[in-house]
């Protein structure tokens, strides 16, 4: 039986690994290219404790599961010291894409490890709490697949909805490091708004119903999940 609790126990630790080493990547980019805060600050680690955020890795993506909506969450950000990048402006850029850039990694060693442990001829069913499972031809659950399957879904997601160049995503970091400096002054500015901006995004597509991520992220993610697919269904034919 996959219930909410097996669901919340595969789910929460895959979205606590792609949170951590997130953020571990932003600081480890940082480090490369001349800042050392994280390091300094004792984040460069992948121990969760460290990266955890009570209320954006464990609440808040809690919360959207069981009010039935995309869940996504965030971690406390590794500090960042701009000025101490030797380039500045290029140095913000690469440690923002860094992000991103580490879940898609992740997301291909969970294709792999999927496509390792063969599971062709598996298809999906609804477990009796109302989660999507991979069960075998048997109609056995297969409890190490549905995990990974979620681990890569949850690692696309995260990668391209923090490419959103919306502040403070690491989107509007790689926005700001390409428009003029009169722009990017600006543009830097509204950094201290960013949770304000999408807190009141989602609380809008919540009360109107506009459904934002199912055309801007969710065909996005389609699409990157079908390359991964791809990615697993060639190593379980090899």
């Amino acid at each position: 039986m996959f219930d909410t609790l097996s669901f919340a126990l595969v789910f929460i630790p895959c979205l606590v690994i792609a949170i951590v080493f997130h953020e571990v990547a932003h600081g480890y980019a940082a480090k490369v290219l001349g800042d050392p805060t994280a390091s300094e600050r004792g984040r460069l680690t992948l121990n969760p404790i460290r990266h955890v955020d009570p209320v954006g890795t464990l609440l808040v993506p809690g919360g959207l599961l069981l009010l039935g909506a995309p869940a996504f969450g965030w971690a406390k950000p590794v500090p960042v010291n701009k000025w101490r990048l030797s380039n500045p402006r290029f140095g913000m850029m690469a440690v923002a894409a860094a992000g991103p850039a580490s879940n898609f990694v992740l997301a291909f060693v969970g294709a792999v490890a999927f496509g390792m442990i063969g599971t062709l001829g598996a298809g999906w069913a609804e477990s009796e709490a109302g989660f999507p499972m991979l069960v075998g031809p048997d109609g056995a659950s297969l409890p190490v697949a549905t995990g990974l399957y979620l681990f890569i879904l949850i690692n696309v997601f995260l990668g391209l909805f923090n490419l959103l160049p919306i502040p403070p995503f690491d989107g509007s970091h790689i926005v700001g490091g390409l428009l003029p400096k009169p722009l990017r002054t600006q543009w830097e500015k509204l950094q201290r708004f960013g949770m304000v901006l999408i807190l009141g995004v989602i609380a809008f597509s919540w009360i109107f119903g506009t459904g934002w991520l199912e055309v801007t992220v969710l065909p996005l993610v389609a699409k990157v999940m079908s390359f991964y697919e791809g990615i697993a269904n060639a190593i379980a034919l090899a």
